[in-house]
């Protein structure tokens, strides 16, 4: 897989974009964008914005308030998982090749 750009077809609330993202990260961006049609859909439903721009707004704004409610509220931070996680990886990896020159 690749890690170039390449421009990907997106839909947003019925208005399409394209988007620059690398071949191996367009799954995820797609899941983004399930999100935040979602949201700006239940937005929408609700009948209390009208407007793709203000429900956009609306819709960011909940979702900034959700991750950083994730991040500040429980002191839980997924990119430092993350960021742990590779470093547990990169170390049992190394084990794991030291090992083999033991044999």
């Amino acid at each position: 897989m690749s890690a170039d750009p390449k421009a990907l077809q997106i839909n947003v609330m019925g208005r399409e974009f394209r988007v620059a993202c690398p071949e191996n990260e367009q799954k995820e961006l797609l899941e983004a964008v399930d999100y935040l049609n979602k949201k700006m859909d239940e937005i929408r439903d609700h009948g209390k914005v009208i407007g793709v721009e203000r429900i956009a707004i609306m819709a960011a704004l909940n979702i900034a308030h959700e991750l950083l409610s994730t991040k500040l509220g429980s002191g839980f931070d997924i990119a430092e998982l993350k960021r742990r996680m590779n470093h547990m990886e990169t170390v049992l990896d190394q084990a794991m090749l030291d090992q083999g020159k033991l044999s």
